[in-house]
């Protein structure tokens, strides 16, 4: 616990006590937004598919451009792209409520929304990028990153949770709009504060001179579609729990499962510093996602509240581990000069794929039952524990500059500790 305690006081040496503050609230607005623009658009249209349509092209935005924006941050730095982003972002979020409250008609609220999914800044990812690179520009050990990655998930988890608390909030107290335009404001502040933060300066330097071109060994682009797959999850597990607690005549309920399980997987990321370093990042990939499966299949089975929030909350043990783990594979494998968009990737994999399956497992639901949403989580479980088994090529150890180069010219590897397999 000491140490576990010591690590994380080294992470917040790293990067000030006032970065993860900034970063957290800068990415709070994306997880109000998702959630808010379809309740706005629903409340204001009447319309169900209109709200449907709007945030789907919001999601859709976000999954496409946000590796592009990360590819921009590791070409010409973070203060740029965020801040521009940021700004884009708030107007953008702004006019979608406008629009909405204008009644406007489905088309240009999909283009709103399509805008501000595009242009969301991606704090998140690019703060976990930004945290990584100082701890190795420092000399930090490898315990020292993974509690940085362990920190910028949990911080990841409790965004997820409390950004659509709040808007339930909101909604119940005035209307989604105000969620919304709050969401917008506090971006274009906690934005441009994480963009103008002095390690955004420190990091520049080093960005500029990695290049974010050639190939990627292929173990990257598996882990990119197990992060589409965990999504997934996300997205009909969510679509299950609504559906569960409407046939129990609880629907009320639905928003505090589903933060009961998100409570957990936060624990669980924070308790992730404690692993202990002789256990492999591959084996640890296994277990994570072996406890998805095993974890996702009492669901099939819940029929009853009570029984539901045990299993969910339980549930939440498997998924911050499997992010965090997912997401330190990647940043050994991939060169520092692509760590920003390959964060980005991961984040807009979660995304689109939540956004997927939300819409697959919704249907399901409302024609076969909660049960029918509960099936798809455990499939797309059973999915990554298979990719976890079956992909080779994450290597006994970081690839030399010398093997990179024979592979994709013109990247450079900075060395590092290796990847055990």
């Amino acid at each position: 616990m000491a140490g576990s305690l010591q690590t994380y006081r080294n992470v917040l040496n790293l990067t000030g006590p006032l970065l993860p503050v900034i970063s957290f609230l800068g990415r709070l607005p994306t997880a109000m937004c998702q959630l808010g623009s379809v309740l706005l658009v629903a409340e204001t249209s009447g319309s169900l598919a209109t709200a449907g349509l709007a945030g789907g092209a919001l999601a859709a935005g976000q999954t496409v451009a946000g590796p592009l924006l990360g590819r921009a941050a590791d070409r010409y730095g973070q203060r740029t792209v965020v801040l521009t982003a940021a700004i884009v972002n708030a107007v953008a979020v702004t006019g979608l409520v406008l629009a909405a409250l204008a009644r406007l008609p489905t088309g240009p609220l999909a283009l709103l929304g399509a805008l501000a999914g595009a242009s969301v800044p991606q704090v998140g990812p690019l703060a976990r990028s930004r945290t990584v690179a100082l701890a190795h520009r420092a000399g930090a050990d490898e315990r020292t990153v993974a509690g940085a990655l362990s920190f910028e998930g949990t911080l990841d988890e409790i965004s997820f949770v409390l950004g659509p608390a709040l808007v339930g909030l909101a909604a119940a107290l005035a209307q989604p709009a105000a969620a919304l335009l709050a969401a917008a404001a506090l971006l274009a502040v906690c934005g441009t504060a994480f963009a103008l933060h002095p390690t955004a300066r420190q990091m520049t330097a080093a960005e500029r001179t990695g290049t974010p071109r050639g190939r990627l060994p292929g173990a990257v682009h598996a882990l990119r579609v197990t992060m589409v797959l965990q999504g997934a999850m996300f997205g009909a597990s969510q679509a299950g729990i609504t559906a569960l607690t409407g046939e129990l005549g609880r629907p009320s309920q639905t928003g505090l499962v589903y933060a009961a399980m998100g409570v957990m997987s936060a624990a669980a990321g924070l308790a992730m510093v404690a692993v202990p370093e002789r256990l492999a990042p591959r084996a640890r990939w296994r277990i994570a996602t072996s406890a998805l499966v095993v974890l996702s299949v009492p669901l099939l089975f819940v029929h009853t509240l009570l029984g539901l929030y045990v299993t969910v909350t339980v549930l939440g043990v498997a998924y911050a581990p499997h992010l965090i783990t997912v997401f330190g594979l990647t940043e050994r494998l991939v060169p520092a000069g692509r760590l920003a968009e390959s964060m980005a990737f991961l984040t807009s994999g979660v995304v689109g794929g939540q956004a997927l399956a939300l819409a697959l497992s919704g249907r399901l639901a409302q024609d076969h039952g909660a049960v029918a949403a509960f099936a798809v989580m455990v499939v797309a479980g059973v999915l990554c524990a298979v990719l976890s088994w079956a992909v080779r090529g994450l290597g006994s150890g970081r690839p030399d500059a010398a093997t990179v180069e024979a592979v994709a010219p013109g990247i450079t590897v900075d060395p590092r500790a290796p990847v055990d397999s």
